[in-house]
């Protein structure tokens, strides 16, 4: 039996270079330059997934599906949710809703093409719907999505709507559409980010309390990390800014024993399963 509401684990699939941090210093038109470690690194997780078993969502750009489609079948079929994450790492509030529409559709595309499963879940690159862009969840649900989890509730330089709700909503009065934001700590009123590089830099106890803090309210929490972090030895951008590359760069090399201490300590599942589980509540 599960000790807690089951929490959804969820990894954004990308390449070290696609990442926001570097996005003003490697440009989308060198990035067959780089060297791709995408399909080495989700590979690892996928295979610590295996040895703690436990099932997770995988959103994944349609750009590394059109790549690297043996990938996204190979998670497909160890029984975890491929779900979308863009197609190209564009954050949602750079585009119009035609050209979100269009996104939409190809990385859908791409990941069905590979995967042979239906895609149903979607992350913003970078968290990016917001304030800014509430019409992205218009088109979400007219291009059949059932969720999406795409919101981070926290003030940061490159993202957050400090303001939105911390568990599952509706965004929209008509359509059976969820929002299910990222997990955060709260503390008096401050909201702490967990996932990604805050989990690396900072102690697990941060995430731990904030698990067990949506738990004891009765919901279910998300954490997010990506394949890259489980990678200490991919290049080294020289002129990226110091923050960036404290960012991206520090404790990878602790990153892989910390998820299974993570992992061995809450209840995990695929993020459609955590809907689910969701959207009755909101019933």
């Amino acid at each position: 039996m599960p000790r807690n509401p089951l929490n959804g684990l969820s990894v954004d699939v990308e390449e070290w270079f696609q990442v926001g941090a570097f996005e003003r210093v490697i440009a989308r038109a060198d990035w067959d330059t780089h060297a791709s470690r995408v399909q080495a690194n989700t590979g690892v997780v996928l295979d610590l997934f295996a040895e703690t078993g436990v099932k997770a969502t995988f959103f994944t750009l349609g750009c590394v599906a059109e790549r690297h489609p043996q990938l996204v079948r190979r998670i497909a079929d160890a029984g975890h949710e491929v779900a979308s994450h863009g197609y190209d790492h564009q954050r949602v509030f750079t585009m119009d809703p035609a050209a979100f529409r269009a996104d939409l559709r190809r990385a859908r595309t791409a990941l069905e093409d590979a995967g042979g499963q239906a895609v149903t879940g979607y992350r913003a690159p970078s968290f990016s719907i917001d304030t800014r862009n509430l019409w992205a969840f218009e088109v979400l649900a007219e291009e059949g999505y059932a969720y999406s989890s795409s919101v981070a509730p926290v003030r940061h330089d490159h993202y957050g709507w400090r303001d939105a709700p911390r568990y599952a909503f509706r965004p929209l009065k008509d359509a059976a559409l969820i929002e299910l934001p990222v997990t955060v700590a709260k503390i008096g009123d401050r909201h702490l980010a967990t996932g990604g590089g805050f989990f690396r830099l900072l102690p697990s106890a941060l995430t731990d309390f904030a698990m067990r803090q949506v738990n004891s309210e009765g919901h279910g929490g998300v954490f997010y990390f990506h394949p890259w972090e489980v990678d200490p030895d991919q290049p080294r951008v020289a002129d990226a800014p110091l923050r960036s590359r404290v960012r991206h760069y520090s404790r990878l090399g602790a990153m892989a024993g910390k998820l299974r201490g993570l992992i061995a300590r809450h209840d995990w599942g695929r993020v459609d399963a955590v809907v689910a589980r969701e959207a009755a509540l909101l019933s």
